[in-house]
């Protein structure tokens, strides 16, 4: 008797753990999800139009997902203040939607906000957006607001971007859009391409509208993704004096040299998701 109650009691010991990593094993899987990313690259562009007047950005943000399609983020980069940013050197953008996919098809809706704080702009201040139609010039905090919708299928993507305020704080230019079509295709092995084409409607500017592109190939080390891009617009952006209007003609933060904002250039960059 003794012996079969020690049995039994050494047999029910030895069971419990393993039910209970049994129930461990079957709880469902958090409805929630924080991702961070981080990356240097020896340029920023946006859009195709150089953000650091050619100099290096360190980029980086974090992103919380829900099961249910919702998703918030926020991003950030070093910037340039002759690239339109008055009294300002960081870029943070903060966004949200609602994102759902269907086998190979996605769809994508959503709002973001580009904050650059520090920025002060006004009649009389450098690098202050200004509208070369109407001559009006920004005041106060540069920023922009945009909705977006976007569909993918496999390995395309086609995303339209329209701003409910004026194009980064440029007055007069409410209702800007940008279309993008981008492509990022897996060769296996850690190798990628990617591939993307934009066209940007600058509202009431002349010679604000233009196409960007960009070719590159990616390789991932061990979640480290090195990646080799070509940038290139046909931004109106020529720096002669003799030639008026040339929206993309953007100086350094010193105001002493200026260079052609959408000119084509190669892009290194080292980037990571955790």
């Amino acid at each position: 008797m003794r012996k079969t109650i020690l049995s039994l009691s050494l047999a029910a010991a030895f069971a419990v753990p393993t039910l209970a990593a049994a129930q461990q094993a079957a709880a469902p899987a958090s409805p929630h999800t924080i991702t961070g990313n981080l990356g240097l690259f020896s340029s920023y562009r946006f859009r195709g139009i150089d953000q650091t007047f050619g100099q290096p950005a360190l980029q980086g943000g974090v992103d919380y997902s829900h099961s249910s399609g919702i998703y918030l983020g926020n991003w950030n980069s070093n910037v340039s203040e002759g690239a339109g940013y008055p009294g300002g050197n960081l870029e943070m953008d903060f966004y949200g939607g609602w994102k759902k996919s269907w086998g190979d098809f996605g769809l994508d809706v959503g709002f973001i906000y580009y904050y650059y704080p520090g920025t002060d702009a006004g009649v009389g201040v450098p690098f202050s957006p200004a509208n070369n139609r109407t001559g009006n010039v920004a005041s106060g905090t540069v920023d922009n607001k945009e909705l977006y919708i976007g569909g993918s299928w496999k390995w395309i993507s086609l995303k339209y971007n329209h701003s409910v305020d004026d194009y980064f704080s440029t007055p007069g230019t409410k209702n800007s859009n940008y279309l993008d079509l981008s492509g990022t295709y897996d060769l296996g092995n850690g190798w990628g391409i990617t591939g993307h084409v934009g066209h940007l409607k600058f509202k009431n500017m002349t010679n604000g509208d233009y196409t960007d592109w960009k070719v590159g190939v990616t390789k991932d080390f061990s979640g480290w993704v090195v990646g080799l891009a070509y940038v290139d617009t046909d931004a109106k952006g020529d720096c002669n004096p003799a030639v008026v209007n040339q929206v993309y003609c953007f100086a350094n933060s010193s105001g002493t040299k200026t260079k052609d904002a959408g000119r084509g250039i190669a892009v290194l960059s080292v980037s990571k998701t955790f």
